[in-house]
């Protein structure tokens, strides 16, 4: 299983805590060893472009999922093999919700890393019901790789003096963005 984690932001993010998230996600979903997945951290312009490109939605969102070879979890019976796809997560816009919420940055990115793999699985939430399920899935695994490792506190930063990309964002194309519309 590979799982590869490139971040073109100034965040200070350790790529082995995602990778391993991956790993360990994929394997309670019982997605094949053979399976690929990609991991992108991107500035707040890139993701609003993709946003508008794939969802015509304005702004910056959290999390983005690109399936490629639409694998499903497992049933310990079929193995499913081929590339997962590819999840885009903007560090700014996880800041902002984590602030939000009450908790870090890191656990918001890890947090969006689940549910990117489980929308590239095929969950969704678009109903009540459907929300519940990847909700309480998402939860439940994000607690018990927690649980689990012990460095998964592990925490992300900026340089000091960074400037804030999302403020920047905001600047030159309005604020007004509506974050909860994925």
């Amino acid at each position: 299983m590979s799982v590869d984690v490139t971040n073109e932001t100034q965040w200070v993010i350790d790529p082995k805590v995602f990778s391993d998230l991956g790993i360990w996600v994929l394997d309670q979903m019982r997605v094949s060893t053979q399976s690929d997945l990609t991991i992108m951290f991107v500035d707040p312009d890139p993701i609003a472009e993709l946003h508008m490109r794939w969802m015509n939605l304005e702004g910056p969102t959290d999390v983005m999922s690109f399936p490629m070879d639409e694998l499903r979890p497992g049933d310990g019976k079929t193995v499913m093999e081929g590339v997962l796809g590819d999840i885009v997560i903007c560090p700014w816009v996880a800041a902002q919700q984590a602030a939000a919420a009450g908790h870090s940055t890191m656990q918001e990115m890890l947090l969006l890393t689940i549910h990117g793999i489980l929308h590239l699985l095929g969950y969704d939430h678009v109903t009540p019901e459907q929300e519940r399920q990847m909700f309480g899935l998402q939860r439940q695994l994000l607690l018990t790789f927690f649980a689990l490792r012990h460095d998964a506190n592990v925490q992300a930063t900026l340089p000091a003096g960074t400037p804030d990309a999302l403020a920047l964002y905001d600047a030159a194309h309005g604020a007004g963005r509506d974050l909860d519309s994925k």
